[in-house]
């Protein structure tokens, strides 16, 4: 019986260069392709403007005494300087760290202290936060940290300061790096305690960034929009760097998420390629302005984040005209992705899996209990070798040791199952299996079966405590605009489809999720929240083996 492991060959070899000496071979190559357009700021660059702008931000914060292997963090929604401070970091060997927009005052102290960031970069604020109070506020208590700018009134003395450093040093800075130093520090969105620091090298994200822009098919004709935050891997990596490996151009329709911003910069720069999480496209297939707005030039993007709902993948390929999207999957600690579906791969593959293995990647299922691999069609943890993992968590070798194993391999938590011609299914998170009375029950088979209600628009199961059967299910649902259903009517089509113990005790209708800042959904809040409106306190606090 063949087992759940697969192994990405490929004729293309590695890229064995820093993201410095790549940005400088696209410039050379692609010099007047446009490379990024913010249109919120109505910024435009071409690959030998964006080579020359971030020469001379690296040579201003080599002025500021930034040296290779010192951690520079940045704070601030999509904007021009994020991309530029992403290369011009890299050239110098300074380590960026990844701030999230929307962290409050405890996590942005936690982050800066954790990896140790001696330069700030940060704008005014995000949507009512005021940036530069909160830093004021956690500025004491973060030792390392000598020096802030603030983007929005700095930024042009920085650049003005780089003038002033010979072009010869810049260039002697670079000679220096290898592409295996870490580059890169991004936090992980755990749900639990404080987020973990996920180290990447030139290395790690570069190569990623490069594979998944070949899948893609992407070229410096292609014009790829990115409404996904640059502070996550999806944008900074399979943006970015996606991107910038092809001569494509970057187009960022908005600070944050806003689906009618994002259509309009698809049909006003023409865009080829559109990227997103699930919540996100539901949105834009929502959105009252998709009919008048011309999307046709659409052909491709990534639907990832978490687990795509085959109906919305449908629609996006016919609604959207993104007959070649691709879905992918991966995490922060790989860089990210493992595996991504192909344009040409079976319709039924391409709305219903994640695709296979990345090239030069290693992925394999195992039994969680005995981490034996799993035969193909047997549900077990998805497992990561390659490239892409990570160097490990900033400052904490005890964390990095239970995520890495002996072997090298990343485990990802996940639940999948690899079928016969390798295409990985990912069926839910481990925590997240609901155990009922003894069965396993995946919340997204529920999850999929409530997509094809005709009133549904987006569904998210969880289980609550049970002092009878252990856990019970539990479905949140947000109906379509001007669409009614009841509990009774969705339980009945689950039934239709489902086994009985798998159809949910529990309904909660509502108008949205709790979400990351990316887009994911915060079952952990959902969860919450139903004990406390459910009155199941008392079955929570039930102590279990």
């Amino acid at each position: 019986m063949t087992s759940s492991y697969a192994h990405g060959t490929c004729a293309t070899p590695l890229l064995g260069e820093t993201i410095g000496e790549n940005l400088r071979r696209t410039a050379a190559r692609v010099p007047d392709a446009e490379a990024l357009v913010i249109r919120h700021q109505e910024f435009r660059a071409t690959y030998r403007e964006l080579w020359e702008l971030t020469g001379r931000a690296a040579r201003g914060l080599m002025a500021r005494g930034v040296a290779a292997g010192d951690r520079v963090g940045i704070w601030a929604p999509n904007r021009a300087e994020w991309v530029v401070a992403q290369f011009a970091t890299a050239r110098i060997g300074a380590i960026l760290v990844n701030i999230n927009p929307a962290y409050r005052a405890a996590e942005v102290e936690f982050a800066l202290t954790k990896s140790g960031v001696s330069l700030l970069l940060l704008s005014h604020g995000f949507r009512g936060t005021d940036y530069r109070r909160m830093l004021t506020d956690v500025r004491p208590r973060c030792p390392d940290l000598c020096d802030s700018l603030v983007l929005d009134d700095d930024w042009p003395a920085l650049l003005a300061a780089g003038d002033g450093v010979p072009e010869d040093e810049l260039a002697a800075r670079e000679r220096g790096l290898q592409f295996d130093d870490p580059i890169n520090i991004q936090y992980t969105s755990g749900t639990t305690g404080f987020p973990k620091a996920a180290t990447l090298t030139h290395h790690n994200i570069l190569n990623n960034g490069f594979f998944v822009g070949q899948r893609l098919g992407l070229t410096e004709r292609d014009r790829v929009c990115v409404p996904v935050p640059f502070y996550h891997c999806f944008g900074m990596v399979l943006g970015t760097l996606a991107c910038a490996t092809h001569g494509a151009c970057v187009v960022v329709p908005a600070e944050g998420f806003h689906a009618g911003a994002t259509l309009e910069a698809v049909a006003a720069e023409r865009c080829t390629a559109l990227y997103g999480v699930p919540t996100m496209y539901i949105a834009l297939l929502e959105h009252p302005r998709l009919a008048e707005l011309d999307v046709t030039s659409l052909r491709t993007g990534i639907m990832a984040g978490s687990p795509c709902p085959v109906a919305t993948m449908r629609q996006v390929r016919e609604r959207l005209h993104m007959r070649e999207v691709t879905i992918g999957y991966g995490m922060t600690e790989t860089s990210p992705l493992s595996t991504q579906t192909e344009p040409d791969d079976p319709v039924e593959k391409r709305v219903g899996t994640v695709g296979r293995v990345h090239p030069h990647v290693e992925v394999k299922v195992i039994d969680p209990d005995t981490g034996r691999v799993v035969p193909r069609g047997v549900r077990g943890e998805l497992c990561t070798r390659g490239y892409g993992v990570m160097r490990g968590y900033w400052g904490d070798p005890d964390a990095t040791r239970a995520a890495i194993d002996p072997a090298g391999w990343m485990h990802s938590g996940d639940l999948a199952a690899m079928d016969a011609d390798g295409y990985v299914n990912i069926v839910g998170r481990l925590k997240d299996v609901i155990i009922r009375g003894g069965e396993n029950i995946a919340p997204r088979e529920i999850e999929e079966c409530l997509q094809t209600h005709p009133a549904v628009g987006e569904a998210q199961v969880v289980g609550v405590p049970s002092e009878r059967y252990g856990e019970e299910v539990m479905a949140w649902v947000r109906l379509k605009v001007g669409a009614s259903a009841t509990a009774d009517e969705l339980a009945a089509h689950c039934r239709q489809g489902l086994a009985t113990f798998k159809v949910p005790k529990f309904w909660k209708f509502v108008d949205g999720f709790p979400l990351t800042v990316t887009g994911k959904v915060q079952k952990n809040l959902m969860r919450e929240a139903a004990v406390a409106e459910l009155g199941l306190t008392a079955a929570a606090a039930v102590e279990t083996a």
